[in-house]
């Protein structure tokens, strides 16, 4: 039986309206094109909408969703169309307005910083109602960005002192012994995600500020040793390459009105046994403990080009286990 199609036209009011969501060279409308395979036409202050009549139903409900964004005075972005194509196909596109009603803090723009989908919502929740946060999930989720903002908004709002932000001394297929450099020179340039979000938030000349006097302190994991963050907020990143021994080392370094932040890819992981991993010992043993909350984030959380996205699944799938009774025969 053939599929039902359907065209049908989704009309704008005027056409600074229609620019804005139709985005540059109309790549909002290729991103909703090709998330539901169908057929979508500017014309004039009108969308043309052509193909299957399930997938042309929730493309329609898409663009109505980002109108109201407009509406709201937020201008969708790539990232946020496709957060709104996949809360479509997950029937959860009801909620998508709802999560730009908040604004975390504003950038050094002066733009505000929202949660882009429901997983970056759960997480920001777990930051706010948790000493301990665990973020577990691929790049380009927002693990990182999110967890600066929270944290820069904390000291903003005199909940904290100073912010920590740590990594451990580990890449994939580097040896940092033969970079010039002191310890926190050599790791330095592998910290430039966290820099750049700062710089994003706060500015490069007021991030250096806070930095010469000792508010915002950016350091390898050997420095927490022996330390104890009192009215701090620390984010431990690439927390997939710590020890178990390291792990346990930096939680345990959480003090008095304080919050921490742990994030990591175990998908990712740069140690030379797996199984030696300190986040994945955490996620195991941790789970259930007062005040420590986790984050999971899929490829579905991905606010990247979308064919990030499909990158990421495709190579879950080439690394999963084989089916240990896929190859039994059958008795």
């Amino acid at each position: 039986m053939a599929e039902e199609t359907v065209s049908k036209s989704f009309v704008l009011a005027d056409n600074d309206t229609m620019i804005s969501l139709v985005g540059v060279n109309n790549q909002n409308l290729d991103i909703i094109a090709e998330a539901f395979d169908v057929a979508m036409t500017p014309i004039g202050q009108e969308i043309r909408i052509s193909g299957e009549a399930h997938a042309g139903s929730l493309a329609y409900q898409v663009l109505a969703q980002l109108r109201d964004l407009l509406q709201m005075g937020i201008r969708p972005a790539g990232e946020d169309v496709v957060s709104a194509t996949k809360m479509a196909q997950k029937g959860t596109l009801d909620y998508f307005v709802d999560m730009y009603s908040e604004s975390l803090i504003k950038d050094a723009k002066g733009q505000s910083i929202r949660v882009k989908n429901f997983g970056q919502r759960q997480y920001v929740n777990a930051i706010k109602n948790n000493a301990i946060t665990f973020g577990i999930g691929p790049a380009g989720t927002g693990k990182t960005y999110l967890a600066v903002a929270m944290a820069v908004a904390a000291l903003k709002a005199g909940e904290v002192d100073r912010l920590i932000i740590t990594r451990p001394a580990v890449e994939a297929g580097e040896n940092l012994g033969f970079l010039p450099g002191d310890l926190k020179e050599k790791v330095d340039p592998y910290l430039r995600p966290i820099y750049d979000a700062l710089h994003s938030i706060i500015g490069t000349e007021h991030t250096a500020r806070l930095m010469e006097r000792g508010v915002i302190e950016i350091a390898p994991l050997a420095y927490m040793r022996g330390r104890t963050l009192d009215a701090s907020f620390a984010i431990l990143d690439e927390a997939q390459n710590t020890t178990q021994a390291q792990m346990k080392m930096f939680l345990t370094r959480l003090g008095f009105n304080s919050r921490m932040i742990v994030n990591g890819d175990v998908s990712q992981i740069d140690l030379p046994s797996k199984r030696q991993s300190g986040l994945i010992q955490a996620e195991r043993i941790l789970k259930g403990v007062k005040h420590i909350g986790f984050a999971h984030f899929s490829a579905d959380d991905v606010v990247r080009n979308p064919v990030v996205a499909s990158i990421i699944e495709a190579y879950d799938r080439a690394e999963a286990p084989a089916d240990p009774d896929k190859n039994k025969s059958k008795e």
